[in-house]
Parts: structure tokens; C-alpha cells; sequence
């Protein structure tokens, strides 16, 4: 079976989205809307996929049998409900929803529709972050303690490369992926607290703290104001009972470097990781949970909700803080 595949906006993610389907078995790209048409075409010409000049064009379609949301986030839930209700599996990025009505609204639609709905929690795919998780699982290095983690860029800036003035703050933006990377490796904390940096009239820099009743800690740094021109930086630091796992990656106009290092009994050591783009992975995931051949659980809805939801604890905490 080939499953042939919607894209809808043809950006920095819909370019990424189209490459990993080209790379992939069992897949077709069947065609890409984008409100530019000439990006859509770039994007479409190398696999032979047509331009859309509506969304509906596709999610109407009964050829195409998925539809890939690489949009704002402001207009996830609309095209995501009209895609489910129209009887097609759905991958959406990250973040699902910057207000939980949206984000229930497509859970519902979902579970009304008995069609798949799948979210871009790209760090559950990051071989750095599952090797974490399989840590914490075996307990190969004792009791995962603390855990920090950072992204942090300068999409705020207006003279800067990555602008993105049609993104949401920082504590939403960029702060949902690591929160979502929190709650799966340490569950639900028992506390959040942040302060945040101003910018302009909104957040800039963001920190939340995140505190567990036995004692554990985790907190989370989001920038968007990094200088222009600043290398984009990723990353995290595992405090284990025996062991610290420390992870970073550098995006810059000189490509993408990445470092991973485990300190433990005898001495400081570079895991053995894979190779993966974590972008590929999580769309074959998406592929494989449509043909029945993969659990659908880790990167449910369900999922991109309660990573929401720590995103809106931390923007209550902020609304309670004068530093916000």
C-alpha cells in the first residue's frame, strides 16, 4: 500500500516534511498548497506533486489518504478538523495549539473521527533524547535527579535571519518541545514556576522551573532574542545518581553540529548513538501507525496536550510574576 500524502505550506518545516517523503517507502506526496505558489512548487517538482491553490483541494481530495499540517500554529485547528472530519489521518507540527479549546477541539474531531492524529514532539525522536528515556526506563545509572534544557534563538528579532513575526512566544514557540521532552522522561511535575525577560511589549527569554514532590527538579530556557546571526542552540543536561548525560546542537548558515557526552565510572565517554534525521523518524512513525504497524501512543494528541498544558502553566506562573 501507498499512502499518498497532503502537505499543506511549503516553509522551512513543509521544505523538510517534502524531503523526508522523498526518502521514504510507501509513501507519495501527492500534492503541496501554500498560499506562495512558487514555494509550493519547489518544494513539490522533485517528487512530481501537484500545486494547490486551496487546502480543501487536498483534504477534499479522496486520493490523498493523509494530510500533513506544516502551517502557523494559529490555523492548526481549523485545517486539522477539516482534514479529520473528512476522513483523513492527520500529522500536525509542533506547536498543536497556543490555547487548549483549539487543541481539544482536535483531539475531539480525532476521537470522533477514529482517524489517527499525530504531533511533530520532535525530541521524542532526537536519538540524544531517547537514549535519556532508555536511561531512565532500565535505570542503568540510578535515578534520573535533574534536568535542563534549552533552545534557544533570535526569531524575535527583526533584523534577524530566523524572523518569524507570525510566531508565538517563546514559552509556547520553542519551550513545548523541551516541556514535552520533560514530562516524558520525569512525568507530570508538581509545581511550575517562570520569570521571563520583556521584549517589547511581550516575552523575549523565558526560564521555568519545574519541581516533583520526591524531590527532582527540571527547568526549561527559551530565547527568541539571541543577537542576529547567533548560532540556533539546542540542548540538555541529565543529572543521574551515577552519570551526566550533556547534549547540544548548533544550527548556523555553516550547517548543523552536534555533540553528545556521558560522564560516568571511568571516565568521560561519546555514546554510541544513530544517525537519524529526527524528522524522517517521526513521519515514518506517522506512516507506520497508518498501516497498522506501529503504537500510535507516543506521539498522540494526548501527548501535544499535556505538553500544552505545561506551556500554559508556565504563562500562569509569568502572569503572577512582575517580571513577566
Amino acid at each position: 500500500m501507498t499512502i499518498r500524502i497532503g502537505l499543506l505550506g511549503a516553509g522551512a518545516m513543509g521544505a523538510e516534511h517534502a524531503w523526508c517523503y522523498g526518502q521514504m517507502d510507501g509513501v507519495e506526496l501527492a500534492g503541496v498548497y501554500s498560499r506562495d505558489p512558487e514555494k509550493a512548487a519547489a518544494i513539490a517538482q522533485p517528487s512530481g506533486a501537484r500545486v494547490c491553490a486551496a487546502a480543501r483541494d487536498l483534504i477534499d481530495d479522496p486520493a490523498v489518504d493523509a494530510i500533513d499540517v506544516c502551517l502557523t500554529t494559529a490555523v492548526h485547528a481549523d485545517h486539522v478538523v477539516a482534514a479529520l472530519q473528512a476522513g483523513k489521518h492527520v500529522f500536525c507540527e509542533t506547536p498543536l495549539a497556543t490555547e487548549m479549546a483549539e487543541a481539544a477541539r482536535m483531539r475531539d474531531a480525532a476521537r470522533g473521527s477514529g482517524k489517527l492524529l499525530q504531533v511533530g514532539l520532535l525530541m521524542r525522536s532526537v536519538a540524544a533524547c531517547q537514549w535519556v528515556r532508555a536511561a531512565v526506563e532500565d535505570g542503568r545509572y540510578g535515578r534520573l535527579v535533574s534536568l535542563t534544557a534549552h533552545r534557544l534563538g533570535s526569531y524575535l528579532r527583526a533584523d534577524s535571519p530566523d524572523h518569524k513575526p507570525h510566531y508565538s512566544d517563546p514559552t509556547t514557540e520553542l519551550m513545548t518541545f523541551d516541556l514535552d521532552f520533560v514530562g516524558w522522561v520525569m512525568g507530570a511535575p508538581a509545581e511550575v514556576v517562570a520569570r521571563a525577560a520583556a521584549w517589547g511589549d511581550g516575552i523575549g527569554e523565558a526560564t521555568a522551573m519545574l519541581r516533583y514532590d520526591d524531590g527532582r527538579l527540571a527547568s526549561v530556557l527559551a530565547s527568541g532574542i539571541l543577537p542576529s546571526g547567533a548560532a540556533f542552540a539546542t540542548g540538555f543536561r541529565a543529572v543521574f545518581e551515577q552519570a551526566l548525560a550533556e547534549a547540544e546542537t548548533l544550527i548556523d548558515a555553516g550547517g548543523i553540529a552536534s555533540r553528545c557526552r556521558l560522564y560516568a565510572e571511568g571516565g568521560a565517554t561519546e555514546p554510541k548513538l544513530p544517525q537519524h534525521n529526527p524528522y524522517q523518524l517521526e513521519l515514518e512513525r506517522f506512516r507506520d501507525c497508518i498501516l497498522g504497524a506501529a503504537d500510535p501512543g507516543l506521539l498522540d494528541v494526548e501527548r501535544a496536550i499535556e505538553a500544552l498544558s505545561l506551556s500554559l502553566a508556565v504563562q500562569a506562573s509569568l502572569e503572577r510574576s512582575p517580571s513577566a
